[in-house]
């Protein structure tokens, strides 16, 4: 005879699944930053992905969030913060901001965020979903952001959620003092990701985890016909 099921056993929780997400895919992996941690387990990543993806908010990988763009896996977002160095008094820019859950991160993290998307309907929702949750310092931008945010810099931090053929000088010259640069750099078929700082006599940089983004688009992104699958 067959067991019965416990009809009493219940589904676990947004809550309960961003807990263990934290524990398992972010700190099980080796980024143990108190405030990173306490910020990841902060933001509800399910209000970031398409309704019909909520139950794979905390899934171990990226998802759709339309107009051909994804959120990123959990841990790339986590990892990339990391290598920001941020000690929360810092104005921060990321461009390619999808649904804004990467932003929402950074906005428990930085004391002031400008979040830039290409496309309206992503920006527009990014904004509301912000707004929503009381982020306050975090501001979301409607327009091409390869070329980076002059109205607001310099930035301490720069953050590129899109894959770009080479990191744009104009983005580097939007550093501040040993501010920090992160991007995803190379073609479509992968990209590794470079971390640069601005010296007193010029850049350092150097390259570590393998990816794979969305390219960049814009004026300093990948043309049409340049980026294959």
């Amino acid at each position: 005879m067959a067991a019965p099921v416990d009809m009493s056993r219940k589904k676990p929780t947004f809550a309960e699944r961003r807990k263990t997400m934290v524990a398992e895919q972010i700190r099980g992996r080796g980024l143990a930053e108190p405030r990173l941690l306490k910020a990841m387990g902060a933001v509800p990543r399910e209000r970031f992905v398409l309704p019909q993806d909520q139950r794979l908010a905390y899934a171990d990988g990226p998802l759709p969030i339309g107009a051909n763009q994804t959120i990123s896996q959990p841990y790339v977002v986590a990892f990339m913060i990391a290598m920001l160095n941020l000690e929360g008094d810092e104005k921060v820019l990321e461009i390619g901001a999808g649904s804004g859950y990467q932003a929402a991160v950074l906005g428990h993290l930085a004391s002031e965020v400008h979040a830039v998307e290409i496309h309206q309907k992503l920006a527009e929702r990014a904004g509301i979903v912000l707004a929503e949750l009381g982020l306050d310092n975090v501001h979301v931008h409607h327009m091409d952001g390869s070329g980076g945010l002059p109205a607001h810099a310099p930035f301490d931090g720069i953050l590129l959620a899109a894959a770009a053929p080479k990191v744009p000088t104009a983005l580097l010259e939007q550093l501040t003092p040993q501010g920090v640069l992160v991007a995803p750099v190379g073609r479509s078929h992968g990209q590794r990701l470079q971390r640069w700082t601005r010296t007193e006599t010029g850049f350092d940089y150097d390259t570590s985890l393998p990816v794979s983004f969305v390219p960049l688009r814009g004026r300093h992104g990948f043309k049409r016909s340049s980026w294959r699958r």
